[in-house]
This record gives C-alpha cells, sequence and structure tokens, in this order.
C-alpha cells in the first residue's frame, strides 16, 4: 500500500480513487463515489471553511480517512454527501433518488449527530450523547463516518476561536475517543487523544513533547541496540519476523503521569518494541526466547491472545530489563493481530468486493464479535425511552468503564464493571437467565448472588422456572442494565397484581350495584365518583377500586356517600351510633378475646383499654392482681417499666377471630373549616370501620376531633388513618392511650 498521506498533506479526489482502487475495481461502486463526489464540488461549491480553504477540502479528507480504513463505496460516498442536505437543503427523495435509500439513511444518521449543539446543562448534554450512541447502534458505519469528520475537524480546530476548541476537544474526549477505543481504531483513537490535550492542556502537551523530543536520541541509542539484540536473537532461531517502533502517545504518558502521579522515567513503555511473526504459535515461541535471554520483570506480562480485549485487540505483552539496564515493552503479535490494533472493527469487516453486502449481517457479525457492541445495542433499545442522563449513565458504567471479564463454563467473555455480581452476570447473558436465577457456582464453588465477581472467575448461574427478581437484588447489582430489567419486571409484576385487585374491586362493587336494583350504566361509571375523589383520598376510580378489592372500604358505604340523598350525613349518626354500640356490646358478650397463650388455656384474659390493642399489633401478657391477664401493645407506657416476672408472652390466634371487632379511640387534630367534621364522617364511613362514638371542639382555628371506632385488625385501621390524613387540613391523626 502506497504511504498514507497525513494531518498536513494535501489530498485531491485522485488520492481517494488511488486508495479505493487498491480493494475496489467494480465499475459501478467507483462511478458511485465519483457521482457523490461531482455533486458536493457542484453544491457546496460557494462554502468556504475558516480557514479559508473551500469546504470541498474537509469532505474530501472524510472521504480519504474511510478510505484507509477500507470501507465500503457506499460508506465513502456517503463521507463525500455527510454535510450535503443539513448545509445544502437538499431533500431526502432527491437524495434517494441520486443515491438511493441506503446511501441517504447514513448521511441522515451522521446529520442528526452534527445537528445536535453542544451544552453544558448536564441533561441536554447526555442527550446529545444518547443521539449519538442510539445512531451508531442502528449502524456502526454512521460513527465510522463521524469519526472521520470529527478527526478533520480537530486536525483543523486551530481556525476556530479558544471557547470553541476547548468545547469541541471535550466532546471529542468524553464521546467520539471512548468510541474509537471501543471499536479498536487505535491509529484514530491516538490522534484525537493528542489532539484534544493540546487544546485543553497545552502546558502539560508542551512538557511531554519537549521530554520526549530531550531524550529521543538517548533513546533512540537504547532502542536500536535493543533491535540489533532481539533480531540476531530471532534470526538464530530462524524464525521469520518484522520489528517496528511503537508512536509515543502524548496523551496516555500525560494520564500515568497527572492521575497515576508517575515520573517520567518511571514509564516502562517509553522504549518499546513491536515484535511481528507469522502465526499464533510462534508468538509463544519468540516470547519464551526473550524471557530466556532477558529478565522479564514481574507482574508486567499479560495475555490477549489468549483472553483478547473487548475491541478484539490481541497481543503479548511483556516488559524486560534490556542489556543495558533500561526497561523495554515488548508485543509479540501476528500480521493479522497487528493490522486489528491499528484499525480495529474497520480491519475485520473491511469492504470485500465479490460478496453480497448487507448493512444488517455486518451489524450482525460485528454484534457476535464484539461482545460490548451487542450488550450496547440491547442498553440502547431497553433505555431509550428513559431519562437521558439515565441512558448515559448506564453506558458509562456497563460499557465504557466495563473492565472485569468473566467467562462462561463454555468459554466465552462476558465483560462487567467492577463491582459486578452473579446477578449482573445473569443478565448480561439473557434476561430470561436473569429473572429465574437462584444462585451461582464461581469456580466451581457455590457462592452468593451478589458475591463480587473478579476478572477470570468461571461463573455458572442457576435457575427455576418458577424463580422470579426480588426487590433485595436493587440493593446489589451494579449494571444499569440489570437494574432497569429487574425494575421493570416488577413494575409489570406489580401492575399485574394491582390489577387483578381493582378487578376483584368492580366484582364487588358490581354486586352491591346489582343488590340495591341501581343503574350499572350510571353506578359503574368513574365520572359518578369524580366528584368524590378529594373526600375519600383518591386521585382516580382504579384507587377507589383498589381500596375495596384490598376489602379496606365497603361498597356500601362507598355507594351511600355517591347516591343523591336529601338528608345531611349527620342527620342519621345517632341511629348509626347506636346500631354500632349494640353491635360491639353484643359481641362482647362472647367469651373469647382473640388472644392466647402458649400450651395454656383457661386463663381469665381481657383487652386492657388504656392501650386498646387489636390484631396486627405486637402484644404482651401483664398478669395483674385479681383481674386475670391484661392485653397491652408492648408499646404501651403502662407495662414498660413493668416487673418483667409479671409479663408473659401472648399472640393473637387468627384461627379463632371469626370477624371479631375491637375498639379504639383516635385523635384527630387539624384547622377548623367549613365541612371539615362532614369529610371526617365520610372517609370513616367509607372504611371499613364502625364509628362508636364521636366529639368534636375547637380552639381558635385547631379543630380536635375524638372518635371512637370499632375495626377487624390493625391493617385496616392504618389504612383508615392514612386516608384521615389525605383530608385537606389535617395535620395529625393517632392512636389515644390513656
Amino acid at each position: 500500500m502506497d504511504t498514507i498521506k497525513g494531518a498536513h498533506d494535501q489530498v485531491s479526489y485522485e488520492d481517494v480513487l488511488m486508495l479505493a482502487k487498491q480493494y475496489i475495481t467494480n465499475k459501478d461502486d467507483l462511478d458511485l463515489m465519483r457521482s457523490a463526489y461531482d455533486f458536493i464540488m457542484i453544491k457546496h461549491a460557494t462554502q468556504k471553511r475558516r480557514s479559508g480553504e473551500p469546504y470541498t477540502v474537509h469532505l474530501i479528507w472524510v472521504a480519504y480517512i474511510l478510505a484507509t480504513l477500507q470501507t465500503g463505496p457506499k460508506t465513502i460516498a456517503a463521507g463525500f454527501l455527510h454535510d450535503v442536505m443539513e448545509d445544502c437543503n437538499v431533500p431526502h427523495d432527491e437524495m434517494v433518488e441520486r443515491f438511493g435509500e441506503e446511501i441517504t439513511t447514513l448521511v441522515e444518521g451522521v446529520t442528526k449527530i452534527n445537528k445536535m449543539p453542544y451544552m453544558e446543562e448536564s441533561e441536554i448534554y447526555a442527550e446529545n450523547h444518547r443521539k449519538i450512541y442510539i445512531a451508531m447502534a442502528k449502524d456502526i458505519r454512521v460513527i465510522l463516518i463521524k469519526l472521520a469528520d470529527r478527526l478533520h475537524n480537530m486536525r483543523t480546530l486551530q481556525f476556530m476561536p479558544s471557547e470553541k476548541q476547548q468545547r469541541i476537544s471535550r466532546e471529542t474526549l468524553e464521546v467520539y475517543a471512548p468510541i474509537a477505543h471501543r471499536l479498536g481504531i487505535n491509529d484514530i483513537r491516538i490522534e484525537l487523544e493528542d489532539l484534544c490535550l493540546s487544546y485543553l492542556d497545552p502546558k502539560a502537551y508542551k512538557e511531554i513533547a519537549d521530554l520526549l523530543e530531550q531524550k529521543r536520541s538517548e533513546r533512540k541509542e537504547a532502542v536500536d541496540h535493543m533491535r540489533e539484540s532481539v533480531e540476531k536473537l530471532l534470526q538464530e532461531h530462524h524464525i521469520e519476523y518484522r520489528i517496528k517502533g511503537r508512536a509515543k502517545h502524548i496523551y496516555s504518558i500525560y494520564k500515568k503521569m497527572v492521575i497515576k502521579h508517575k515520573r517520567f522515567d518511571e514509564l516502562y513503555d517509553l522504549n518499546a518494541l513491536r515484535i511481528i511473526l507469522k502465526n499464533k504459535v510462534e508468538c509463544y515461541e519468540v516470547l519464551g526466547i526473550i524471557h530466556e535471554k532477558y529478565r522479564p520483570l514481574p507482574g508486567r506480562f499479560k495475555d490477549y491472545i489468549a483472553m483478547p480485549k473487548p475491541n478484539m485487540y490481541q497481543s503479548l505483552h511483556t516488559a524486560v530489563i534490556g542489556e543495558g539496564g533500561q526497561i523495554f515493552e515488548i508485543q509479540i503479535r501476528t500480521e493479522e493481530m497487528d493490522e486489528l490494533a491499528e484499525r480495529g472493527v474497520a480491519s475485520h469487516w473491511r469492504y470485500k468486493e465479490g460478496s453480497k453486502y448487507s448493512a444488517k449481517e455486518e451489524q450482525r457479525e460485528i454484534g457476535e464479535k464484539l461482545q460490548w457492541l451487542s450488550d450496547f445495542i440491547t442498553i440502547s433499545d431497553e433505555v431509550k425511552d428513559e431519562k437521558a442522563q439515565e441512558y448515559y449513565d448506564t453506558l458509562k458504567r456497563d460499557i465504557f468503564e466495563a473492565n472485569v471479564y468473566i467467562l462462561t463454563p463454555q468459554g466465552k467473555i462476558v465483560e462487567l464493571p467492577n463491582g459486578s455480581t452473579p446477578i449482573d452476570f445473569a443478565y448480561r447473558i439473557h434476561t430470561e437467565v436473569g429473572h429465574h436465577a437462584t444462585g451461582a457456582i464461581v469456580n466451581n464453588v457455590m457462592v452468593p448472588i451478589d458475591t463480587k465477581l473478579k476478572t477470570g472467575d468461571v461463573c455458572k448461574i442457576l435457575t427455576q422456572n418458577n424463580a422470579h427478581p426480588s426487590e433485595d437484588w436493587l440493593k446489589f447489582v451494579r449494571t444499569g442494565s440489570a437494574r432497569n430489567k429487574i425494575k421493570a419486571y416488577l413494575t409489570k409484576k406489580e401492575n399485574e397484581n394491582n390489577k387483578e385487585i381493582i378487578e376483584e374491586g368492580y366484582r364487588i362493587l358490581k354486586a352491591e350495584v346489582t343488590r340495591r336494583n341501581l343503574d350499572e350504566k350510571v353506578y359503574l361509571d368513574s365520572e359518578v365518583y369524580k366528584p368524590f375523589f378529594n373526600t375519600l383520598g383518591v386521585k382516580n376510580f382504579d384507587e377507589i377500586l383498589m381500596v375495596i378489592g384490598k376489602k379496606s372500604a365497603t361498597p356500601s358505604a362507598l355507594l351511600d356517600k355517591v347516591i343523591p340523598q336529601k338528608k345531611s350525613i349527620f342527620d342519621n349518626l345517632s341511629k348509626m351510633l347506636k346500631k354500632n354500640n349494640n353491635a360491639i356490646a353484643h359481641q362482647n358478650k362472647k367469651k373469647s378475646i382473640g388472644i392466647s397463650v402458649k400450651n395454656v388455656s383457661g386463663l381469665k384474659m381481657s383487652i386492657s383499654k388504656c392501650c386498646s390493642p387489636i390484631p396486627g399489633d405486637q402484644v404482651a401478657g401483664f398478669v395483674s392482681k385479681g383481674q386475670g391477664i391484661k392485653v397491652h401493645r408492648i408499646d404501651c407506657p403502662n407495662i414498660v417499666n413493668a416487673d418483667p416476672a409479671r409479663l408473659i408472652d401472648v399472640y393473637w390466634d387468627y384461627t379463632n377471630l371469626d370477624n371479631k371487632r375491637y375498639t379504639v379511640d383516635l385523635q384527630i387534630l387539624g384547622l377548623d373549616r367549613p365541612n371539615l367534621l362532614n369529610d371526617v364522617v365520610t372517609i370513616l364511613g367509607t372504611s371499613n370501620v364502625s364509628i362508636l362514638n364521636i366529639n368534636a371542639s375547637v380552639n381558635d382555628l385547631d379543630a380536635d376531633i375524638k372518635v371512637s371506632v370499632s375495626v377487624e385488625n390493625a391493617e385496616i385501621l392504618q389504612v383508615t388513618i392514612d386516608n384521615l390524613n389525605k383530608i385537606q387540613g389535617i395535620s395529625n391523626v393517632k392512636r389515644v392511650i390513656h
């Protein structure tokens, strides 16, 4: 291949064509590229860049960079055309007619990204990023074009105002460089990162560049000597090889010096050699030869051939002490691995003539090879309707910050963020595996599901069809994707349960409407109940049905409220109180109070009137003198400091309660207003409680309502208290302890 032109060179259409012809020979494909070029030369003819040069120079450079990646003719054509719809107002239909649907879709994908303004506000900023990532998830070629576009823009950023230089550099470093890294396109990533640093921290950039220059001759001498020594060694073993140096990546040096607080002379990889071989077996053979000759540094060996990086990068890395005492980093890889290391995904899926191209099939193949991209597409589909910041945070945590590699029992590598658990792993395998997970075996040992996984762990997930996600999982899962799937399942389950309760409430209400011979069209219509929502402490008709379905309120009391009545709610209050008191008096004649003592029967027992315990309350028995056992709530002040010897364990005998009702005194405090008491009586009347007595007083503007009710259990009482607290003006509702 001819030498690739550098950033400061000039390129022409002929340069693009020369590169493209090395792998594209089909006349129709070449004509398509020419047609795209001719089109932009007409449409962008009068447009200039800030540098003063024709705008078309930028478009040709984008196409040229894409040709260096050996992308297909349609991708190169889209590179030429990527600004024509936005800058020249070329309509969609004209693009389709001239260049087809596929190229038009690519151009529109890039245009959508270009249109997004960069803003510092986190949510808007995150929204912009989300659009970029979703565009990439739809078609990898969109982001390849955008990377080429951004690279040339960064090369010519000196013509922009300082503020814009900073903004574009930050965005490039945060968004585009990580994508290039994840796609394995190191040439572009390295250049983008170094260019960004030169604008974001020019002082540090210059200092590192100067240090590299100062040490250049010394380093060259050492590297040349080491290179000769390695070459001699490989020739002795009759191994075919190619050795090349490595470009010094200023941004990577900057990160190590600034973030890891390393001194310049502590950086091992400044002296580096790369050995290129024919096959994988030779890589390991040469590694052994190198280690036999030169002393390796402990902990510096990494085998990325056996366990490739998520961007498919493969190589052996080692650090050794050379003959002069300097430390050298040596990379050993095959020609194919080297090409993949430089050009990443673009190298693996470079355009091949003679094969039928399918964008969808290409995207599928990439997803199979790049596990992270497959996960990324899944996340983009699942979270795209969520808040942009949540999507962006999920992506950063699950994809861009992922650095733990877990193996399935079959040897498949799954990439996860630090701190991930077997549940995160299960959901990354498949949603259904996560939903039905019951346990995990890591490295042949059963472990808790909240265990933090480490790189190299072999994890097997145990499942059962009847197992389901637990809300407790949300306390320890690390990945956003697992969290979202758990939340979605729990929400769906809750909605299903609520639906069943609502349906039951509707059935109960309908039965009562039928029993009263009321018009179903009227009294099963939510509109009839709307005026009473505030009074009842609900937001909609479904909430009314929920309360009825849970048996926290009776349909009879609800209908009594809704059916038009001439009389005031207080007209029949005295009759109702008399009826309710007679009912509770009749019940109190029964001997059983619903309380038992374990393994003891026949004891004289009674409910204490001071704290009035009811089923659901935690209770204790107090042995009184001459009055048997008095049952108190355990928080009753009258027994808190009692002699422990006089306390006895008691429990509610739920099998023998038989709908028994218990008396409870409530105090309701609030701000006095018209109809306050009416609203209180209404809520009590629509709840599954019976009013035994009610008394109200007003001091200045403070209302004090004391009410005695009979109720079956603490759950119903709590629902009643919650509903009372929703009444406008009510400040506190509490049980009275006498």
